[in-house]
């Protein structure tokens, strides 16, 4: 009984660790609501757990600035942000994120050469990958943090019968001043950067000043006082810096700096509110110096959304400080 029990664990293991491996699917020449096309464009993405008989538990998870489907399987999982035990859940890498489709990777569309893209692209392309490959029509919810809550604004709108429930965590519908400031900041501190080259470049130049503006934003100044030393900040080692490629956080934070929900109703948030058919949980943290949450907010209440709104010093990471609340709000959520 014991040499079966082992062998049936290790069989559940196996299936499980090869559902979360990476996939690609092929969407051929993928036009960009810029015109623009990205030849040969691919979309990477990984599921977890099972989908059920009548394909109703599927959740989407879509993935942050500079992050990968890899970064997200630690928040997949009973206990976690999304529990796979429950629920099918499929997280996607956006385009510009080196795994999917990017500046970095692309074979003939290398560096800057690869087009502008926007937020509305990422979710098209998903869209597709989930209708034209993986057959669903429909799906229980979609939901990401950051530029993931982003695209999840996006998704609401673009398809607003395509899902029943929307779960945009510290995102946004349209960047505010003070957001696009900042990622207009970082990319500047890049291309002035001479090591960039104008993108043509041999070792990836993410410059300090870039990385310097990063954490400064990232959570609030009596976290950062806190976590670091004087001392540390005067020698640069208070900074701690991402590895990915330049190019590919030029064309992501475009797409951000570009989001604007509203553009397809002549620029009325009203109108655009009034087109969403799901049911929203919108979740803010008031400390959020990286993506404000002034827009989320006042989307929210166009929305008559259910709202988590959080205070804590964590900031844009309010994660770091408050996981167990958010995770227990959204299971309540998505078991509604």
């Amino acid at each position: 009984m014991k040499i079966l029990f082992r062998l049936l664990l290790g069989l559940l293991l196996i299936g499980t660790a090869a559902a979360q491996e990476l996939r690609f699917a092929s969407l051929g020449d993928f036009k960009l609501v810029s015109g623009e096309v990205i030849r040969n464009c691919r979309v990477g993405y990984r599921t977890f757990g099972q989908l059920n008989a009548e394909k109703s538990n599927v959740v989407i998870f879509a993935t942050w600035f500079r992050g990968t489907t890899k970064d997200l399987i630690d928040s997949i999982g009973p206990g976690k942000l999304v529990d796979s035990s429950k629920y099918y859940v499929i997280a996607i890498d956006a385009l510009g994120d080196g795994v999917s489709s990017s500046p970095s990777n692309s074979p003939s569309q290398r560096h800057m050469n690869f087009p502008k893209i926007a937020i509305r692209d990422m979710v098209n392309s998903q869209h597709q990958l989930l209708t034209d490959v993986l057959h669903l029509q429909h799906v229980k919810a979609v939901m990401g943090i950051s530029m993931g809550g982003m695209q999840s604004f996006q998704w609401m709108v673009s398809y607003p019968d395509f899902m029943d429930k929307a779960i945009p965590i510290v995102g946004s519908p349209r960047l505010a001043a003070y957001d696009s400031t900042l990622w207009k900041a970082e990319n500047d501190s890049i291309m002035r950067y001479p090591a960039w080259n104008h993108g043509d470049y041999m070792d990836n130049p993410i410059p300090a000043s870039a990385a310097a503006i990063d954490s400064l934003a990232i959570v609030t100044p009596a976290k950062y006082n806190r976590d670091h030393t004087r001392e540390q900040a005067l020698s640069g080692r208070a900074v701690e810096s991402e590895v990915f490629d330049a190019n590919n956080h030029i064309r992501q934070s475009e797409a951000m700096m570009g989001l604007d929900v509203s553009d397809a109703f002549s620029g009325s948030m009203e109108r655009a509110a009034a087109a969403v058919k799901t049911k929203v949980l919108v979740i803010v943290n008031d400390t959020d110096h990286m993506v404000t949450p002034g827009p989320a907010l006042d989307f929210a209440r166009l929305l008559h959304a259910d709202l988590l709104e959080l205070n804590n010093d964590c900031g844009h990471l309010l994660l770091d400080c408050e996981y167990t609340r958010v995770a227990e709000r959204i299971a309540a959520f998505l078991s509604q």
